[in-house]
């Protein structure tokens, strides 16, 4: 990102803009002029940023996608398999604090733009960490897929009703899964 302080702090007002927004209505119910009216700014503004509504939500979703990925690589060496790292569970609750607005980012099945990037961010960090560990291993690509497609497709379950459980009770439960795709894949 730019390191000029007047285009974070510019970039900043609007993911408030949107998110802020989002939490009150469905996000498919947004415009432009919505956001840059409550963010201050002007559209044309907007569009030194972003070129639409849509760039704008993926970039606003960039922080919490980082923070999710970090939070299943939370472990030293070889995590255990029964319990996920503590991260994972603050940040489901933290996610469950805010369903109202995530709902709108991650549609059910797991599509919708934090879902997207959440997928490809994922499945990249499982190929590289594969990688840093033991080298190019085979299936790595079905692997990732799976581990992201499992966590993407639980946590909008989860959001959208069709999962039940507190953050730490799911947050045990794909843990579990996800190691259990790691145990079978090859090696």
């Amino acid at each position: 990102m730019n390191g000029d302080p007047r285009v974070r702090r510019t970039r900043a007002k609007l993911h408030a803009a949107l998110l802020d927004s989002a939490a009150e209505r469905p996000l498919e119910d947004l415009s432009v002029a919505d956001i840059v009216r409550r963010a201050g700014i002007g559209r044309a503004t907007f569009y030194l940023h972003f070129d639409g509504l849509d760039a704008l939500v993926v970039d606003a979703c960039a922080e919490l996608v980082g923070t999710a990925v970090d939070a299943l690589h939370a472990f030293e060496d070889t995590p255990d398999p029964e319990r996920p790292p503590a991260e994972v569970a603050e940040l489901l609750a933290e996610i469950g604090r805010h369903a109202r607005l995530y709902r709108g980012l991650i549609r059910p099945g797991g599509g919708g733009p934090l879902g997207e990037r959440l997928h490809r961010v994922l499945a990249d960090r499982v190929v590289a960490e594969r990688r840093r560990r033991a080298g190019r291993l085979p299936g790595e690509d079905v692997l990732a897929a799976a581990v992201a497609a499992t966590f993407t497709g639980v946590l909008a379950g989860w959001l959208h009703g069709q999962v039940g459980g507190t953050p730490g009770e799911v947050a045990q439960r794909v843990w579990r899964l996800l190691g259990a795709l790691h145990q079978v894949a090859p090696r």
